[in-house]
């Protein structure tokens, strides 16, 4: 019997030469026997969607989709889950021979880590989130559903975060979560899980907000990971919190793509595992 060639996939963005997405399939494809592989496409600044077309004309049988393309993947695709509608953004993309379906894993990947992976239940507790760009948007929705007490959303721009708790309200209403945005300078203090949506870290910048916003003992994680993550990580230990890096995050939101893209649900930990090994070993 034939063995059927492995079909590709690669995480689209720019740049991509640091994302560890190839090592985390390809470790998931080995666990559960499937036939396909994993690369990285760097599309340059302006030519996401042509590499994307390209590459699913190729026979490819989907992608992930890193900063800064999160809003422009949306556009690209058929159909779109409801998740991936409610955040206005997608980071996975499978290519239907009827028509690509666009969905979003970040949320349910970084609530996945927190709740099981840091041992922290979201429901009844205070959450800030920081940034409304395409990571932020693809949190916020998974978030409100854990039915914190209250999430309250800054960013640099006041207007993308007004915008976003509007399209966002219903839910957080449903949920019973009071959802608000604030300034960057005054987001409110105490506040029992901290996330790091915005480009910060990957700009080598300082943390964006004031050292009130953590009680003592709260969780603050950064949605970066490796050494761009360690300024963050490294400040929420100095005032008394529990530093987190995005390593389990991305581990868990590729398990999710994986699942859309092969039907079969892989297990993490052993891949989270693995991976901060690689890292530990400078590799």
């Amino acid at each position: 019997m034939p063995v059927p060639s492995p079909t590709p996939y690669a995480v689209v963005g720019h740049p991509v030469a640091h994302s560890r997405s190839p090592f985390i399939h390809a470790a998931f494809a080995r666990q559960t026997g499937q036939a396909m592989h994993y690369e990285r496409l760097d599309c340059g600044p302006d030519g996401f969607a042509a590499a994307v077309r390209h590459f699913a004309a190729g026979g490819a049988g989907g992608c992930n989709i890193t900063v800064p393309f999160k809003f422009d993947a949306l556009a690209l695709a058929a159909r779109c889950s409801a998740r991936a509608r409610l955040a206005g953004a997608a980071n996975t993309l499978r290519f239907d021979a009827d028509g690509w379906l666009a969905d979003n894993t970040d949320g349910c990947g970084l609530v996945r880590d927190i709740e099981h992976g840091a041992g922290r239940p979201l429901a009844g507790q205070r959450v800030l989130l920081i940034g409304a760009g395409g990571a932020g948007a693809g949190v916020l929705g998974p978030l409100l559903e854990t039915g914190p007490r209250e999430l309250v959303l800054c960013n640099r721009s006041a207007g993308r975060a007004e915008a976003l708790v509007a399209r966002h309200a219903e839910l957080a209403a449903r949920q019973g979560v009071a959802l608000s945005s604030a300034p960057l300078q005054q987001p409110g203090t105490a506040f029992d899980v901290v996330i790091n949506a915005s480009a910060s870290s990957l700009q080598a910048a300082a943390v964006p907000v004031p050292d009130a916003v953590l009680r003592p003992g709260a969780l603050a994680i950064d949605l970066m990971y490796g050494a761009a993550a360690q300024p963050f990580v490294h400040w929420a230990g100095r005032h008394g919190a529990h530093g987190r890096d995005g390593l389990g995050m991305l581990v868990e939101q590729a398990a999710e793509a994986f699942f859309i893209w092969r039907g079969v649900r892989p297990d993490s930990a052993p891949v989270l595992q693995a991976l901060r090994a690689e890292l530990a070993a400078g590799r």
